[in-house]
């Protein structure tokens, strides 16, 4: 399974508005600009993640969205599966080799503990430790 656009980019935009949680309402538009993207691309992703409950909508002047849930209860998985469908590297069918049928199996179930074990909130706080490890030095 190949995780398109749509699930890279939702995840994104759930990253961003898990991490201006308590901050107010955040636009597309911020969110666009901050990272490089088409401002129009993610407003045809949000509409099926406030359809799945997963974001709100707050209109007006200073409106945006905001998570409908907390961070910590929404998983990675939840918001593959909204843009992106089923998560299944191949269809496992019935009169496939047993070998090559568990091995998908396997890939499957591992793709989807990693999802599914992963929060918004990890995401959110996520910290990348090597350029900070790179600048330390010990005495």
């Amino acid at each position: 399974m190949k995780i398109s656009t749509k699930g890279r980019y939702g995840l994104t935009i759930m990253i961003s508005l898990a991490k201006n949680v308590g901050g107010g309402p955040t636009s597309l538009k911020s969110i666009a600009q901050a990272h490089d993207l088409s401002e129009h691309y993610l407003e045809q992703l949000i509409a099926p993640l406030r359809n799945a409950g997963l974001v709100k909508s707050i209109r007006g002047a200073y409106g945006g969205y905001i998570l409908a849930k907390d961070a910590k209860n929404i998983t990675a998985g939840d918001i593959i599966r909204v843009l992106e469908g089923p998560i299944s590297p191949v269809e496992v069918l019935e009169d496939e080799e047993p070998a090559k049928r568990d091995l998908w199996i396997k890939i499957r179930d591992a793709v989807k503990e990693v999802l599914d074990n992963t929060t918004l909130e990890d995401l959110a706080n996520y910290e990348d430790d090597t350029e900070q490890q790179a600048y330390m030095f010990y005495i």
